[in-house]
Parts: C-alpha cells; sequence; structure tokens
C-alpha cells in the first residue's frame, strides 16, 4: 500500500537531518584539522538576529573535517596516479600487470590514509584510468594521443571537476554553518545604558571563521563592563571555545570580581578546558582577553588585558592614545600575574576595544597599525556608530588575514542629582532617623512607589553592617534606569541568604531583602565590602542597540 505523501516527506527530512548535516559537519577528514595561525580572517557585520542551524555527528575528536586537508587528499587523488604510472614507464617492459596493479593499490592505500575516503575513492578511479592508458597501450605508440585518449582524458577531467564542485560545496556549507553558529553565540543585542553608549563591529573572515568576540555586560551599581577577546586558530571548534569562554566571562562578572582576578579564573578555566580535551584537539592556550569596568559615579575605568591589544582612549577634545596598560600572559599559560590599571576618564570620552585582524597586516608592520588607528579615532567624531564605520574603512587592511572584533564604548557621568549618600553612626539608635532622611529623598526622586520596600531594604542592610560588619559604615542611593541602595562597611564578611525555621527569633533579614530586591549581593572592596540591592524605578526606556556584522 502506498503511504502517504506527507509520511514520505516527512521520513525524508529525518533522512537529511540525520545523514545529510552529520555529513555536512563531517567536512572532508576524519581527523581534526592541524593548528592554523590566528591571523587569518575576512569580514562581514553582525546583522538581524538568526538561527544557528548545526547538529549532526561530528569527527572522530568532536571537530568537522578540515577543509584543507580534503583538499590535499583531492590534490594527492588527481596527481599521484599519474606521476608514479610515469615513473613505472622505464621498467614497464619488464614490470607485470600484477606488479603494477599491487604499486597502484599502495598508491590508493596512501591517500586513503590521508583520511578522506572520498578522495581514496578518486585515487582508486584515477589509478584505474592512467593504468589503462600507460599498461595498455603499446609502447610505440605511447606518445600519440588517439580518439581512445581523447576519451580517457576526457572522462578523466570530468571526474576530477565533479569533485572539486563537490569539494567547494562542501566547504561552502561547513562555513555557513560555521558562520551562523558564531554568529549565535555572539550578542545579539547590546544594552544601551544610561551611563554608556556603545556600537560594536565584527568582521569574520572568508575563507574561515575565527574566535573573536565582545561583550557588554550591565553590572551593579550602573556600572558596564567591557570585553573583547581572540580565541586561537579558525574553525568551527574555535567558534564553539569562543561561546564557553564568553559564557564564562559573563558567569566570572556575577561575582563582581576586578578585572585581573576576573582574567586569572578565566586563564585557569582555558587550562581546564585544555587539560580536558587532551591530545585530540588542538589548544586553547594562546587566546587573549581585555576586561574592563566603568564607573559612571566615579568615572573610573579598570581595565586589564591578557596577551591582547591595549585599548584606545580618545579625549573629549578628539586626542586619541593607546592606554599604558601591562599586557599580561594569554590565557592559558598559568602562574603568571595579570595587572589592573584605573584611570580616571572625563565625561564624553570614548573607550575602543579591537581584536588584532584590525591593525594586522602583511603589507605593514603593526605599529604602523597602531599609529593609523590612533590617527584615524582623533578625527572620527564622537559618536560611536560613525567612529565604529569610520575605523573599519580607514584601518581595516584591503585584503584582512584575520577576524575582526571592534568595540566602541562612549562614557557618561552619573548625574550628582541622582546620588545621595550618608555617613552611619555605628550604633542601631541611628537608623531611624536615617530612614526620614532617605523617605524624603526618594519624594524628591518623584519614587514614592517604592520607599516602603527601599525602607525595609536599608535598614536590613544597615542594621546588619553595625551588628556584624566594622566601621565606616556608608549608605549610598542611586537613581537611574533602577533604584541601587549601596551599604558599605569595613568588613569582608559576606551575608548570605538562609531559610529560617518556623521557630526561629532570627535569619530572616537577607531573605526579606531577596524578596523586596530585583536582585541584590555583595562586591568587595580593597577597604571592606559593599552589599548592594536593586529595585526597578520608573524612567524613559533606553533603546537596545543591535549588534552589528560587516
Amino acid at each position: 500500500m502506498t503511504r502517504a505523501p506527507r509520511d514520505a516527506v516527512g521520513d525524508m527530512a529525518d533522512e537529511a537531518h540525520q545523514c545529510g548535516m552529520s555529513t555536512l559537519l563531517r567536512g572532508l577528514g576524519d581527523g581534526t584539522a592541524p593548528p592554523r595561525s590566528r591571523h587569518r580572517a575576512d569580514p562581514y557585520r553582525l546583522a538581524a538576529p538568526c538561527q544557528p542551524c548545526y547538529t549532526g555527528e561530528m569527527g572522530r575528536c568532536g571537530m568537522p573535517r578540515d577543509p584543507a586537508r580534503g583538499l590535499t587528499a583531492l590534490l594527492a587523488a588527481v596527481a599521484v596516479p599519474p606521476a608514479v604510472c610515469l615513473l613505472l614507464l622505464p621498467i614497464r617492459a619488464i614490470l607485470s600487470d600484477t606488479n603494477a596493479v599491487l604499486i597502484l593499490m599502495l598508491v590508493v592505500s596512501a591517500v586513503a590514509a590521508l583520511g578522506n575516503r572520498g578522495a581514496a575513492a578518486l585515487t582508486a578511479l584515477s589509478a584505474a584510468v592512467w593504468y589503462i592508458y600507460f599498461f595498455t597501450t603499446p609502447y610505440e605508440s605511447f606518445t600519440r594521443f588517439n580518439n581512445s585518449d581523447d576519451i580517457v582524458t576526457a572522462v578523466l577531467l570530468l571526474v576530477v571537476g565533479l569533485a572539486v564542485s563537490h569539494l567547494a560545496r562542501r566547504y561552502s556549507r561547513e562555513r555557513t554553518i560555521a558562520t551562523t553558529l558564531q554568529r549565535g553565540l555572539l550578542p545579539r543585542v547590546l544594552p544601551d545604558t544610561s551611563t554608556v553608549r556603545v556600537a560594536c563591529r565584527y568582521v569574520p573572515a572568508e575563507a574561515e571563521v575565527g574566535g573573536d568576540w565582545f561583550d557588554v555586560i550591565p553590572l551593579p551599581g550602573h556600572r558596564t563592563a567591557l570585553v573583547v577577546g581572540d580565541v586561537v586558530g579558525h574553525s568551527l571548534r574555535s567558534a564553539v571555545t569562543m561561546g564557553r569562554l564568553r559564557t564564562a566571562v559573563r558567569n566570572f562578572s556575577t561575582l563582581d570580581l576586578p578585572p585581573d582576578e576576573l582574567l586569572a579564573r578565566l586563564d585557569d578555566v582555558v587550562i581546564q578546558m585544555d587539560a580536558e580535551a587532551g591530545t585530540c584537539e588542538d589548544g586553547t592556550a594562546g587566546t587573549t582577553c581585555l576586561y574592563a569596568i566603568y564607573d559612571p559615579v566615579s568615572r573610573i575605568c579598570a581595565m586589564a588585558r591578557a596577551g591582547h591589544f591595549p585599548p584606545a582612549i580618545v579625549d573629549p577634545d578628539g586626542r586619541a592614545e593607546l592606554l599604558d596598560l601591562p599586557a599580561g600572559p594569554p590565557l592559558g599559560i598559568g602562574g603568571l600575574r595579570f595587572e589592573a590599571v584605573e584611570r580616571k576618564l572625563p565625561e564624553d570620552t570614548q573607550v575602543v576595544l579591537y581584536t588584532d585582524g584590525l591593525v594586522e597586516d602583511r603589507h605593514r608592520d603593526v605599529e604602523a597599525g597602531l599609529k593609523l588607528l590612533c590617527d584615524t579615532l582623533s578625527g572620527a567624531g564622537m559618536d560611536p556608530e560613525e567612529t565604529c564605520q569610520t575605523v573599519l574603512d580607514a584601518v581595516r587592511p584591503a585584503r584582512p588575514v584575520d577576524d575582526v572584533a571592534l568595540l566602541v564604548a562612549r562614557t557618561r557621568a552619573f548625574p550628582h542629582d541622582r546620588i545621595a549618600e550618608w555617613d552611619i553612626p555605628a550604633f542601631p539608635a541611628a537608623v531611624p532617623a536615617l530612614r526620614a532622611e532617605v523617605f524624603a529623598t526618594l519624594a524628591d526622586w518623584n519614587l514614592g512607589e517604592t520607599a516602603f520596600a527601599t525602607e525595609l531594604i536599608l535598614s536590613e542592610l544597615v542594621t546588619n553592617a553595625i551588628r556584624y560588619g566594622a566601621p565606616p559604615v556608608h549608605l549610598r542611593l542611586l537613581r537611574g534606569t533602577s533604584l541601587v541602595v549601596e551599604v558599605s562597611d569595613g568588613s569582608s564578611t559576606s551575608p548570605h541568604l538562609r531559610y529560617a525555621a518556623a521557630m526561629d527569633e532570627g535569619g530572616r533579614g537577607i531573605y526579606l531583602v531577596s524578596q523586596l530586591a530585583e536582585r541584590w549581593g555583595t562586591r568587595f572592596t580593597p577597604t571592606g565590602k559593599i552589599v548592594w540591592a536593586e529595585q526597578p524605578a520608573p524612567s524613559v526606556p533606553v533603546a537596545p542597540v543591535l549588534a552589528s556584522v560587516a
């Protein structure tokens, strides 16, 4: 009985999904690709969000096959058999057909050892054609082409043409999958906060997809983290590794670590990734990263880098310079420290982060590329979007050899009339008077509806700081897109959330804070700690920024 057409279509779709996509991802080789230079790439620009489409069976070490390796096998399939036959010509008179066939079989086996079954089959066909041509043609007529020779040559050219076409289609599909995956792993929408205005570009390689990435992470206290990094190599694995490292950076940022400490933990992650991979895959060691935190209240930007190029700073007057920031070792080396540098930035300063593909070129020195970058930034204007496009047009090599990730952030200062601070005496009797002052401040900010929850939160945090912390105790309110309550003291003891039993007399304070606040946490400082809680505040929404791909 004939099945319904939709059943047949469903089976065909399953077959294509399970076989076709796995073949796509397998590529043209059986092993992992040899380590490739990090300095390869090319362009495009983050556009509208698109869904990654990757699935299917992977290669022996979890990696898709390398197209370059498949091309090597293809060339061997085309060139080796005729070369062997030519070498055998001087002794063809004394060489039996059996010995000739055995020699050609060894050639086929050698090409098959390259790990490409398709190339091995092509080698076998090529060997058969050339064997017929060389060893079945009379010796005296060998130098003459006849009709049968033309037919053999035409068939051989047809086979080679089909193989090259098949290789090109496979390579194109593999690159499409890798590019789609990388787009899915990069941020699709960047937060354009009230304190930092950002713009970005990502330009991948035409031939190979690399592991460059960027990110913008909102932090408590209306601070913003800026990240840019570059994973070693150009392959689907590089894109996947980039996604893992970007996720690790975001996870570590929730701990509110200083830049140097965050890079140290990321260094441990890379070492662990290499240890887990063993010898099966190329190493991740050598990955570079730059991590910066901008505080709009103090206008201080703290930065640290792991083997990455230094950021460029553009003053409001248009003067651009490279920040003198200790380079630090690349990630995955281990045993070496990272050093952070703090710099106070004037309002409307532009911080420019980039990867090596922007300034490195085979036809110019790296120093020349950095100088060109600074010269271009000096006349690029103060709009981040305009700056991104101007830099790409002027600095990116005409024939790029590496990916380019570019992130431009224009800083803003936090308005002084949206900041309220109190120094608190170290005794509980000061809390009631403090609540009254806070209530008046919230009324001035038109946040009367949040006054009750805010009073409960600050009462609990201030009381904990007085009872369990150490002086000096300080309270700060920040009214931006959200209302932030920060209580600092001189102790490094961190509060933790606990669930009190029904008969417990205490232990419910931090639980109450967690229920009233949208989020809360602890940030350690050189002099102690800051316990903060954040609540939503009515404000004019800020339009998000779409990450753009050239």
